[in-house]
């Protein structure tokens, strides 16, 4: 049986929104993703990248589901459950918010994903919020330009409005 997500009663934020990570490897997170993640209810977190692209911040409550779904494919897929674990926990850490709405990312994820003392994108994607370095935000823009004339029709042809 297929868990959902918790919901929240604050919506997640919509759109890209500018953060920073400093020089000491914190992120400041915008008010409205304080206060989203605030009203999940979760105090820890779980920071890492499994595509070693895009980093994300998982709410642990998430993140246990995730670990789940890991367990029950290792007796499916067990090499594919080996490999989601290791990348997950090579450039993962638990986290915290502080009072100030900062987190401090995994040293190994910040160094490999570029996003030391760096101007960020932040994103909520299914229940995480996803943080883009600027050099991959920019290519998946420009890929998105490429691709958005035959994604507007193929989303019209499901009903898109």
């Amino acid at each position: 049986m297929e868990e959902q997500l918790k919901p929240s009663p604050v919506d997640p934020p919509r759109g890209f929104f500018s953060a920073h990570v400093d020089d000491k490897g914190r992120l400041k997170l915008p008010t409205n993703f304080q206060q989203y993640l605030n009203s999940i209810g979760d105090q820890r977190f779980f920071v890492t990248s499994l595509d070693r692209h895009i980093a994300r911040i998982y709410p642990i409550s998430v993140w246990e589901q995730n670990e789940k779904v890991i367990s029950d494919l290792s007796t499916q897929d067990p090499d594919a459950a080996e490999a989601l674990g290791f990348a997950a926990n090579d450039l993962g850490a638990d986290a915290k918010l502080d009072p100030q709405g900062r987190m401090t990312l995994p040293t190994e994820l910040r160094r490999e994903l570029e996003l030391e003392d760096q101007e960020v994108r932040l994103a909520c994607f299914l229940g995480g919020i996803d943080i883009y370095s600027m050099k991959e935000y920019d290519a998946r823009r420009q890929k998105s330009r490429e691709n958005l004339p035959a994604s507007v029709v193929a989303a019209k042809k499901m009903g898109f409005k």
